[in-house]
């Protein structure tokens, strides 16, 4: 049984996210996220132009004339959301959540994968897989989707994805639309990225909250790791302290960046004070331009 505020927050981020994919997003998406691929459809009688690249072999024998194989793009997608639930992500200081925020890009996604006649499916993760929702179609699985990321209780602490590399070459026979929403944090998440990113389309999302990157002053405070539990004291009246603070913010904010641009992976940004529309926006406009022979 849902609790009210839960049902209102699920119906909150439902009519927001239909919204948006509505009225601000969905001709962008199908546009940028497309096939990933060529389907054969059929072979036909050579004809003078066709690319001899194309020619069915074995029917050619057959026939004694010659045949090409004819194919069509596959228009549609099958999108994957991996959504990290470990401790580091029930964090915010802005009035949500780096786990609601990252629930409210789900959403969107999910409604333009709906509106795109795409499937949709919905991967919760920490240091193991947790919740396997497998690609469908249709406003109710996106409902399920919305309820199933606000209302999972998480088991794991931290962020170890070794898992779900293994799970996806498991259950994604094909080349798949990944979103990666995750802070990142650790250091057992590289390889499996670069194992997901060389079968599949990822775009990794790191989600922040400011305050991981800037503290304000406020005396003497108790800090302790989520995923960890380590507790120490922090003396944010210190401007050295701070500086130290946003130092440590900062550089891991770069260390991502240089990471996914040395393995050419898509990826954006997502603050819990900020609106998911701009940052998604970017990407497209991004790969729209690599599109039309841009470089990265």
């Amino acid at each position: 049984m849902l609790s009210a505020s839960l049902l209102q927050q699920i119906q909150h981020i439902q009519l927001k996210a239909g919204h948006l994919a509505t009225n601000a997003l969905a001709g962008e998406y199908s546009s940028v996220f497309k096939g990933l691929g060529m389907e054969f459809e059929k072979v036909r009688e050579y004809e003078p132009g066709d690319d001899v690249r194309t020619l069915d072999w074995n029917v050619t024998a057959r026939m004694n004339d010659p045949f090409v194989k004819v194919y069509h793009e596959e228009r549609e997608l099958t999108v994957l959301l991996l959504i990290d639930v470990s401790a580091s992500m029930s964090f915010g200081t802005t009035g949500r959540f780096k786990q609601e925020i990252a629930a409210e890009l789900a959403a969107v996604l999910a409604f333009l994968a709906s509106k795109n006649n795409d499937k949709v499916g919905l991967l919760i993760f920490s240091d193991h897989v947790e919740k396997f929702l497998p690609p469908k179609k249709g406003r109710a699985h996106i409902w399920q989707i919305i309820r199933t990321v606000l209302e999972h209780q998480p088991i794991g602490k931290e962020t170890r994805m070794a898992e779900v590399s293994q799970f996806l070459a498991g259950v994604c026979k094909r080349k798949t639309l990944c979103f990666c929403l995750s802070d990142f944090f650790g250091t057992e998440w590289q390889r499996p990225v670069q194992a997901i990113r060389r079968r599949h389309d990822l775009v990794c999302v790191p989600v922040y909250d400011p305050w991981e990157r800037e503290v304000l002053p406020a005396g003497l405070i108790a800090l302790e790791d989520a995923e960890t539990h380590a507790r120490y004291w922090f003396d944010t009246s210190s401007a050295a302290s701070r500086r130290q603070y946003a130092q440590l913010g900062t550089a891991h904010a770069e260390a991502l960046q240089q990471y996914f641009h040395m393995n050419k992976t898509d990826f954006f940004f997502l603050s819990t004070q900020d609106s998911v529309v701009r940052p998604l926006v970017r990407l497209m406009h991004e790969r729209e331009r690599r599109a039309k022979g841009g470089s990265r």
